[in-house]
């Protein structure tokens, strides 16, 4: 299951079902340059979220230029590809306008407004009923 909890308190705020190879994207507004950014993962066999690819309009304050093996532009997007960095969990501070839409195989599952405002938020994949180690 994919998972959004509270960072602090551990309060469960969505979950959608997830499995082996499902695909994730999470968008948010980039805070330097206010532009979108979009990436791509993949649920890996550990459970572990894999960043294949982030697309964006342009280059800017804090933005890689050389995150994947792979780098183009179409449709007046950057894509940058391949990148296969795993991560156990994404932790970010919500914003309600900065956050976009989270989907798991294209179902969406939260936007930034339907989290809490201001709020370190954690997104895991778990098996179902279990809370990763070390969380509340």
């Amino acid at each position: 299951m994919l998972r959004i909890y509270e960072r602090q308190s551990g309060k469960l705020y969505a979950e959608a079902p997830a499995e082996v190879n499902s695909r994730l994207f999470f968008g948010w507004i980039h805070s330097q340059e206010q532009i979108p950014w979009n990436e791509y993962y993949h649920v890996d066999e550990q459970g572990r979220l894999v960043l294949d690819a982030v697309t964006f309009p342009a280059f800017g304050a804090g933005i890689p230029e050389n995150a994947g093996r792979v780098c183009y532009v179409r449709d007046g997007l950057i894509h940058m590809e391949e990148i296969d960095k795993p991560f156990d969990e994404l932790d970010w501070l919500n914003s309600h306008t900065a956050t976009r839409d989270i989907r798991i195989d294209d179902r969406l599952v939260a936007r930034g407004a339907d989290l809490p405002r201001h709020t370190r938020m954690r997104l895991v994949i778990e098996k179902d009923g279990q809370q990763r180690e070390g969380q509340p």
